[in-house]
């Protein structure tokens, strides 16, 4: 087998993957699950690598972008930089996709799958991975950091034999507006990168499900929502690893802890869907100078944090164009397409008694096909990585043909 280039550092790699793992280890030998990180404890290493890497003519696009069908590929690229095992090939992709306004744009992402292995009948199994909140700014795309956002798990899904699409959503690598936290424009981001990732790497399966964590968990309910609209038979379920609260509810919980950067994404998410939106009207001249800089930040990045008063006017929430976003990014009042998992933790409370256990029951009163998994207060960054029993376990019975369960009362 030809050996190929890998510029990654093998001891952060393979101890981060160890962690995640180990769980799967024991499942398939039948021991008693327990937190990997009860049983080995990785020692955080200093990497002398660069975590981000640099915005590459792979990502420019002509303005306007030159006319195509949602999910058509502009260009791919075989792209040896990721700090992946070498056991697994990856492709970086660009895509037309469609914003909220029907506008033709163009999404960047990458394609994982295994490397020198046949694939099976019928092509890899496809998970579409959809990723939490990173930031609005072109360098704020997964494809761009070196673990491509998640790295260790995506890489464990790979090693199981399925293949991964990673969307970035418009915006994040390409020169477009992000829709920060809109379901339905991340949403068409994941659906068109199918067909794209297919054309791309042929080896690819036509089946497929959705897996979202944290923000992204809602991402992977409007695929769903919007497979209600296309019925691709193709498509199987959705996974959403993380808390279900719409964006009024999320902010709500939140209160005066809001992040800034979080407020001023919210506002340029907003002005991307409603570009009639004025943002001097819920933004103090604080706010307003924090959104001028969003577009060049990531959430990893150290910001001034300014307060939820320094940063909104009162009564901001009830903007009609801030009304209308958070409308249209309430999970639970659109039918579901396909069986959806939720797996979030009881820990948050405030937010299961008021935002998810409301949302799930809407979908199930509505005849989605929930089966809802609540685990006890684990650290929210492991919720992911402890939960991959029941994450392996859904997704085989979709390719499978199995039945889904669901608790839906």
């Amino acid at each position: 087998m030809p050996q190929r280039k890998r510029s990654h550092a093998p001891v952060a790699i393979f101890g981060s993957i160890f962690c995640l793992a180990l769980p799967l280890l024991l499942i398939l030998l039948g021991l008693p699950l327990v937190s990997a990180r009860a049983v080995a404890q990785v020692p955080p290493r200093r990497s002398d690598i660069q975590r981000v890497l640099p915005i590459t003519k792979f990502y420019d696009v002509p303005d306007p972008v030159p006319a195509g069908k949602p999910g058509t590929l502009i260009r791919s690229q075989e792209f040896s930089q990721y700090q992946i095992p070498f056991s697994i090939t990856a492709v970086r992709i660009l895509y037309h996709s469609r914003s909220a306004s029907g506008e033709d744009v163009a999404s960047s992402g990458v394609v994982l799958y295994p490397y020198g292995k046949k694939p099976p009948s019928g092509g890899w199994p496809v998970i579409a991975w959809a990723h939490g909140f990173s930031g609005v700014a072109r360098s704020c795309a997964p494809s761009l950091t070196r673990n491509i956002g998640h790295g260790p798990v995506l890489s464990m899904y790979v090693n199981l034999g399925y293949a991964v699409i990673a969307t970035d959503y418009t915006g994040l690598g390409t020169r477009f507006r992000n829709a920060f936290l809109d379901g339905p424009s991340n949403a068409a981001d994941v659906i068109n990168s199918i067909p794209a990732a297919r054309a791309a790497v042929p080896e690819l399966g036509t089946r497929w499900v959705v897996m979202g964590e944290a923000e992204g968990g809602l991402t992977a309910l409007a695929v769903a929502e919007k497979e209600s609209e296309i019925r691709d038979a193709s498509y199987l379920g959705a996974v959403a690893i993380s808390d279900i609260a719409g964006l009024k509810e999320i902010f709500d919980q939140s209160g005066a802890g809001s992040s800034s950067l979080m407020l001023a994404s919210l506002a340029y998410g907003i002005k991307t869907v409603d570009p009639h939106f004025k943002t001097s009207d819920v933004l103090t001249e604080k706010g307003l100078a924090l959104y001028q800089n969003v577009g060049q930040t990531c959430s990893e990045n150290k910001t001034a944090e300014l307060s939820s008063e320094q940063t909104v006017k009162p009564d901001w929430e009830n903007n009609v164009s801030v009304r209308q976003y958070f409308e249209r990014n309430s999970p639970g009042h659109s039918p579901a397409f396909g069986p959806i998992l939720v797996i979030s933790r009881d820990g948050r409370a405030a937010i299961v008694i008021t935002a998810t256990a409301p949302a799930i029951g809407r979908m199930c009163k509505q005849g989605d096909r929930v089966q809802w998994q609540r685990y006890p207060d684990l650290d929210p960054g492991g919720l992911i990585g402890d939960t991959v029993r029941d994450q392996i376990g859904w997704i085989e019975g979709r390719f499978a043909g199995r039945p889904p369960a669901t608790n839906c009362q």
